[in-house]
């Protein structure tokens, strides 16, 4: 496990690698309450380090990485900051960015603020819009209550009754592992979040895949709209697939995507 500091506040993240060092870069970046441990969980890790050197961070609150409780250190300036540091840390200068949900909407606002960093974005039920009232509608009414008062245990209960299938294991592991504090903090914060004008999308100028389930009822609107707002942009509906099932399910689209970006590099 290695890790990187980001310069404006001194935060550590923490981030493991796979495949070979002079392959082509990508950085997978997990989603909300999860870990870069998901990425080997649901065979990332495995169906792409043949051909990639894969660079896999904890986001900030999140698995190993330092996990601060002020709802401030969660802004999204922040998390791409966290994202710079790791691609400085490992030296690459640009990288194919694949993104889950929150790790989604970090790597918008990473190609927004640094472009040059970055040869593809692969956004797996991400969205652009503001975020009030996200958290609470993904999950459960009063979540960042319930991890105050309940920690992560009791958040998955609370979560799983709301599921219409139990939590799997690898999610599950990765859930438990969190600090409830930070992450209370962050959902607070996350439901300020303005979101990205369209405007601002239609200015980007690389590879996008814009990956959604068809039953991920919060996002694959959001996810529909960025395709047609984002010039080029390749849309993929995942038939029967929920939001929790989004990154599983989507492998095979984004190996394809990867595959056919590293060809044309």
């Amino acid at each position: 496990m290695n890790h990187a500091t980001n310069p404006a506040d001194g935060t550590r993240i923490r981030f493991t690698t796979a495949g070979s060092e002079d392959r082509p870069c990508v950085l997978l970046v997990h989603g909300s309450a999860l870990s870069s441990a998901v990425w080997r969980g649901f065979g990332y890790v495995k169906t792409l380090s043949r051909d990639f050197h894969l660079v896999m961070p904890d986001l900030r609150g999140h698995g190993r990485s330092d996990t601060p409780h002020g709802e401030d250190a969660y802004a999204m300036d922040a998390i791409v900051g966290d994202l710079l540091a790791v691609l400085d840390a490992v030296k690459v200068h640009r990288a194919h960015y694949v993104g889950y949900s929150f790790g989604a909407r970090a790597g918008l606002a990473l190609a927004v603020t640094a472009p040059e960093r970055l040869s593809s974005l692969s956004l797996l039920g991400g969205s652009a819009r503001p975020q009030r009232g996200a958290m609470d509608a993904m999950f459960f009414p009063d979540s960042a209550d319930v991890l105050e008062r309940e920690g992560m245990d009791g958040f998955v209960r609370a979560w799983e009754k709301q599921r219409r299938s139990p939590v799997d294991q690898a999610t599950r592991s990765a859930f438990l592992e969190n600090d409830a504090r930070a992450l209370a903090a962050y959902f607070r914060r996350s439901d300020r979040e303005p979101g990205i004008d369209d405007e601002t999308l239609e200015s980007l100028a690389l590879p996008v895949l814009a990956v959604a389930g068809s039953e991920d009822h919060l996002r694959v609107e959001d996810t529909r709209a960025l395709s047609r707002t984002v010039s080029g942009a390749r849309l993929a509906i995942l038939r029967g697939v929920d939001h929790a099932e989004t990154v599983a399910a989507a492998l095979p689209a984004v190996e394809t995507f990867l595959a056919a970006r590293a060809r044309r590099s």
